[in-house]
């Protein structure tokens, strides 16, 4: 009888420390909107020369990995869970003149951070 208390206690011990080595849930990442512009050839101040990019893919690396990969919604938005720290992003079949701003971002520990990317149109 004492052994299998003996057991008993270790095996609880033991499944309280396996616990405690879980990885905490991940609270960090980014979210926001990507905007596409400009939307036509000659802008002015009273009509926007942007307009939310919906359907979009962002891919996020560190180095050579794909990290996590999130596509906009309707209205252009986007959330993604990401560990802190730098990550480049990119996104898939954009022609010269195409490009995402900012190319690089940097996710802080324990917030997720609000970054507006844009995505030019090569209108000029």
């Amino acid at each position: 009888m004492r052994v299998v208390a003996v057991v008993l206690t270790a095996l609880a011990f033991g499944s309280t420390l396996a616990g405690a080595a879980t990885p905490l849930r991940l609270t960090s990442g980014l979210r926001g909107v990507v905007m596409r512009g400009p939307t036509k050839p000659v802008c002015n101040d009273t009509e926007p020369c942007e307009e939310p990019a919906a359907g979009v893919v962002l891919r996020f690396k560190q180095g050579d990995r794909l990290v996590a990969r999130v596509t906009t919604g309707s209205a252009g938005g986007y959330r993604v869970k990401l560990r802190p720290g730098r990550y480049a992003v990119t996104t898939p079949g954009r022609g010269p003149g195409m490009g995402l701003t900012p190319r690089v971002v940097r996710v802080p520990t324990g917030r997720v951070a609000r970054v507006v990317f844009h995505l030019d149109t090569g209108i000029q």
